[in-house]
């Protein structure tokens, strides 16, 4: 497994860089403000649709939701950007047992109050025209891997060009009661259930 090498030192650097190259490259980022309690920690679920959702997360994680990042990343990304490995980034070295010890880690980091662990249900990158994200059944295997005693968040995101140069991006969240005994097709029907209502506000927006 590999594991993050946090460094306060590159996380405030890229806490500035990431807010930097944000107001750079659009014309805009907005996200809901909730409020999440102190003694729970998150469990961030994500649509995965570019390079950029990594980083809009942990920006929106910086701003909103104040906890410890943590993300699930593919072997191939986190060799690739050295960079993520110091934001929180975590990998399976390998597949099989190591791909199962390191879900089981993601589930272990949940039971800390302080902590937030990302992950993209579906697994890899896809379109941002699905009109529904899949949920590979490892996300199960992190919820049972903790002691249950963490918050789920959704997260939807969505970008558009309107009558901008850069596109405009927004990040719609919403806090899950999660129902005491959860299945996979649960949690997938939920997800897309706000995935779904975001699409549609998302395409109703007059500019």
């Amino acid at each position: 497994m590999h594991l993050s090498r946090k460094s306060p030192i590159i996380q405030q650097f890229f806490s500035w860089y990431t807010g930097y190259l944000i107001r750079r490259d659009f014309s805009g980022y907005t996200y809901d403000e909730i409020s999440v309690a102190e003694d729970e920690a998150i469990l961030l679920l994500a649509n995965h649709f570019s390079w950029w959702d990594g980083l809009l997360l942990f920006q929106l994680n910086r701003l909103v939701l104040k906890k410890n990042f943590h993300i699930l990343v593919g072997q191939t990304d986190f060799e690739k950007r050295w960079f993520l490995k110091y934001l929180g980034a975590f990998s399976p070295s390998s597949t099989g047992k190591d791909t199962v010890a390191t879900l089981r880690y993601a589930g272990q980091l949940l039971d800390n109050p302080e902590n937030l662990v990302l992950l993209f249900p579906q697994g890899k990158l896809y379109s941002a025209h699905v009109t529904a994200v899949n949920f590979e059944k490892g996300v199960m295997q992190v919820v049972n891997a903790s002691q249950k005693n963490f918050k789920i968040i959704f997260a939807a995101t969505f970008a558009d060009y309107f009558a901008s140069r850069k596109p405009r991006i927004k990040t719609a969240l919403q806090c899950w009661e999660a129902e005491e005994y959860v299945s996979l097709q649960l949690l997938k029907s939920e997800y897309n259930k706000h995935y779904t209502k975001t699409l549609k506000e998302q395409t109703k927006i007059i500019v």
